[in-house]
């Protein structure tokens, strides 16, 4: 959320075309040729008099002919920066969509949800969209727009004082795209294994002796299959994390390959993945609604929907197709908890007992202790909910292969295009700060993506899915609430609504109303404050643990972090956070860290004549609501420098 500035830095290239059409500069040629002025007065013959009033056909067609030209698209003359741009407003839409939606959304938003609430999760749910979410997104892509620079260009010229804010994005933005890869490595080891003739966690492997004897392995039989390849295939899960052996040389090559097409598709910048965005934005939602069609339609559906959606109150204190998602874990749920009673009653299975089963579930149950309620709230969570949960419904489809090849294809491109975004916006900082200024982009970001890969090995062993919670719990929650709540006080408090709002008109021809001017400086920063505060105190209070896999009971057990993975935890806080109050207090002591004061171009005064805008009269809620005096200054606000008239 807090790195979105990079992808507007120039919305469309033909929309701000160096130049303007030939059309209107021809008409208004024309229009000064026939209106001369004749010692001041309008000259008084044919078609120039101002009394001659030709109602033809032919005329009010060029009438209408004029209008349309004069309505053609925005283009300002001169003043074109070399900056890279987006080829059209579609591809800057994809490439937007597709760096907001990501694999989050399919394997965190229902853990989520089942366990703060089921239903009534979705009322705080919503009610924090509306006045976090959805104006926070709001608010960076409007002013990366307008200010038409990376991250920490930005806020350097909202105020020198903020210039903080991009670089603890950045710095967000690199830590995140380590461990984010991780999971599209995992995604493309899973797809290389779909096109066996029989998936390999479809059953458990077998031992075999040399009487020619055999046994399924153990560890797998007191779990079961998707679980046992998700541990000790795909992971080789250690007993912890301070036990790392061994190497997992498969997912290490899955990363090196994941790191190579991330860097094939930034090579060129914006020119090659905004090309890619046309696949990756757009395929994944046809796999969703395949999906959710196919999810509603398995055993177990109406519980694991039933389980998401009942309201748990007592807990209480712009997802995509959540359904399907909840239904396959209802499917999971449903058949362990068969398999549960299979087990238990000497081996038949539950469709063979008939009406008995029915009639003598409930006493069964208190029996052998098969719980379905317990089995739902026991549903993975986290990435397992996409490896564990969807690949068992995977192995109940006919032509599985085919189901998991689509399925794993369509979260590698969920995945891969906010890999584009979250590392554009790294590789568009270091640009912005001039660190390497001989250096050609493309060398960047070749470089960048080899660091990464280098030090994304430390996923690549036996505790690396350890580490990789340890990453995905600290280093992008608590530094992105921190760093969202200094935009929304840079923008509400320092560069001044009345002007971001005059920003706004300028750039799409309309006024944000009193709703978002309400959530930028007042409910956004409350809402951020007070889920910060929450979430440090429910650190200190309950501590934090993360899930290890124990062989001998086929299930994980929460482990208590080592005093060295709690000071990593601080240290990737930490060092993401520091550089707010630093610059503010180097620029303090004239220290100057970001010297980047050159502005870009922005036509206002085109813009202006453009969509016909007049000067903005403060209405009396403005000045109670904000403090906004009729001169347009701010109480509590403090303007950098005035506003541009370019």
């Amino acid at each position: 959320m807090a790195n979105t500035a990079h992808l507007v830095r120039r919305q469309s290239s033909r929309d701000l075309a160096p130049q303007r059409s030939l059309d209107r500069l021809e008409l208004k040629e024309m229009r000064g040729r026939l209106v001369a002025l004749e010692n001041g007065t309008p000259s008084s013959y044919g078609a120039t008099n101002s009394a001659f009033d030709d109602s033809s056909p032919n005329t009010k067609a060029a009438l209408k002919c004029a209008e349309k030209v004069e309505r053609a698209p925005f283009k300002p003359e001169g003043g074109e920066d070399d900056r890279e741009s987006w080829d059209s407003k579609l591809t800057f839409l994809l490439a937007t969509i597709g760096y907001a939606v990501g694999l989050g959304n399919v394997w965190r938003f229902p853990y989520l949800a089942q366990k703060n609430g089921g239903g009534a999760f979705l009322v705080p749910y919503f009610i924090m969209l509306a006045i976090e979410g959805i104006p926070m997104f709001y608010l960076e892509l409007a002013i990366g727009q307008r200010l038409r620079k990376g991250a920490i260009g930005v806020w350097n010229q909202v105020s020198p004082f903020l210039a903080g804010i991009g670089i603890s994005s950045a710095v967000v933005s690199f830590n995140v795209a380590l461990y984010y890869n991780t999971i599209i490595a995992w995604c493309l080891f899973y797809f290389a294994q779909s096109f066996q003739a029989e998936l390999p966690w479809s059953e458990c492997p077998k031992k075999y002796f040399p009487n020619g004897s055999y046994a399924e392995e153990p560890e797998c039989t007191v779990s079961t299959p998707t679980q046992y390849f998700w541990y000790r295939t795909t992971l080789m899960a250690s007993v912890d994390i301070n036990s790392p052996t061994p190497f997992n040389w498969r997912i290490a090559i899955a990363l090196v390959i994941a790191w190579i097409l991330v860097y094939m598709c930034m090579i060129k910048g914006i020119a090659s993945s905004g090309k890619v965005v046309y696949v990756t934005a757009t395929f994944p939602y046809i796999v969703l609604i395949i999906f959710f069609f196919r999810g509603v339609t398995l055993p177990g559906m109406s519980n694991g929907l039933k389980h998401l959606f009942t309201p748990k109150v007592h807990i209480l204190f712009c997802d995509n197709n959540i359904s399907w998602k909840l239904s396959f874990g209802g499917f999971k749920a449903t058949l362990n908890y068969e398999r549960c009673l299979e087990e238990k009653n000497n081996g038949l299975p539950t469709h063979h007992l008939g009406h008995l089963v029915t009639t003598l579930e409930n006493a069964t149950k208190s029996v052998i202790n098969c719980d379905l309620q317990q089995e739902l709230e026991n549903c993975e969570a986290g990435t397992g909910l996409a490896f564990i949960i969807f690949t068992e419904a995977i192995n109940q489809f006919p032509g599985a292969q085919f189901w998991s090849v689509l399925f794993f294809l369509m979260l590698f491109t969920l995945g891969i295009d906010s890999q584009f975004g979250t590392l554009e916006g790294v590789i568009t900082s270091i640009v912005d700060m001039k660190l390497f200024p001989n250096l050609r982009k493309e060398i960047l970001t070749g470089v960048m993506c080899l660091v990464c890969c280098l030090i994304s090995m430390c996923f690549a062993h036996g505790a690396g899915s350890y580490i990789f919670v340890l990453f995905d719990n600290f280093s992008g929650n608590f530094p992105l609430l921190v760093i969202a709540l200094f935009e929304c006080i840079g923008v509400a408090y320092v560069y001044g609504l009345k002007r971001f709002a005059d920003d706004i008109e300028l750039m799409t021809g309309s006024r944000p109303g009193l709703y978002w001017l309400i959530c930028w400086k007042y409910l956004s920063p409350l809402a951020m404050s007070l889920i910060l505060a929450a979430s440090i105190a429910d650190l200190f209070m309950y501590g934090s643990t993360y899930p290890a896999w124990a062989a001998d009971l086929g299930e994980t057990v929460p482990h208590e972090w080592p005093l060295w993975a709690i000071l990593l935890a601080c240290l990737l806080v930490t060092v993401a956070v520091i550089w707010i109050p630093l610059v503010a207090i180097c620029r303090l002591f004239s220290v100057v860290i970001i010297d980047d004061n050159e502005k870009a171009w922005f036509p206002s005064g085109d813009l202006k004549e453009f969509h016909g805008i007049v000067e903005h009269e403060v209405t009396t809620a403005e000045t109670l609501l904000f403090c906004i005096r009729p001169d347009g200054s701010e109480g509590f606000c403090c303007p950098t420098s005035p506003p541009d008239e370019d």
